[in-house]
């Protein structure tokens, strides 16, 4: 099953295989490799919950606001971040269901995994890799989506 990673308005097909070897590299910027807490996954839910919410009233200023600096330095503006949103995010932006699974920590980087069922009924994975700022709170650092088996398209 191969996944589809965008990039602005470029889209990448690319095996999952390839995703697998990039999360042996060492993470790119140094994080607690220590499980997380409690605290910690209530505070990353409550991240991806209040971006999800912020696409809904499309308010692309908060939306982006959750975004790490390096996602908020690849796009510049809210408008910017949004329009990639729209274009290749659909299940995200425009979610039917999300149900939020298990946090795991891969490699020190937190990822949160979320089944989410888009508005054409087709159901994906998004794993988020999330990166805590010196003041403690977390920040969304990207998104990656693999289409699951079912739904309607």
């Amino acid at each position: 099953m191969a996944m589809r990673i965008f990039v602005g308005s470029l889209r990448l097909t690319i095996l999952p295989i390839l995703f697998a070897a990039l999360l042996v590299l060492p993470p790119m910027a140094a994080q607690a490799a220590a499980d997380p807490t409690p605290e910690d996954r209530a505070a990353i839910v409550q991240v991806i919950r209040n971006q999800l919410a912020a696409f809904q009233r499309d308010d692309g200023p908060a939306a982006f606001s959750f975004s790490s600096a390096k996602i908020q330095s690849m796009f510049g503006t809210p408008e910017n971040f949004m329009r990639m949103v729209r274009a290749g995010y659909a299940p995200v932006y425009r979610p039917k269901s999300v149900v939020f699974l298990e946090l795991v920590n891969l490699r020190g980087t937190h990822v949160q995994r979320i089944n989410f069922v888009g508005p054409n009924g087709r159901p994906w994975l998004a794993q988020y890799p999330m990166v805590r700022l010196p003041d403690g709170s977390w920040r969304i650092n990207g998104a990656i989506l693999w289409p699951l088996p079912g739904g309607s398209t």
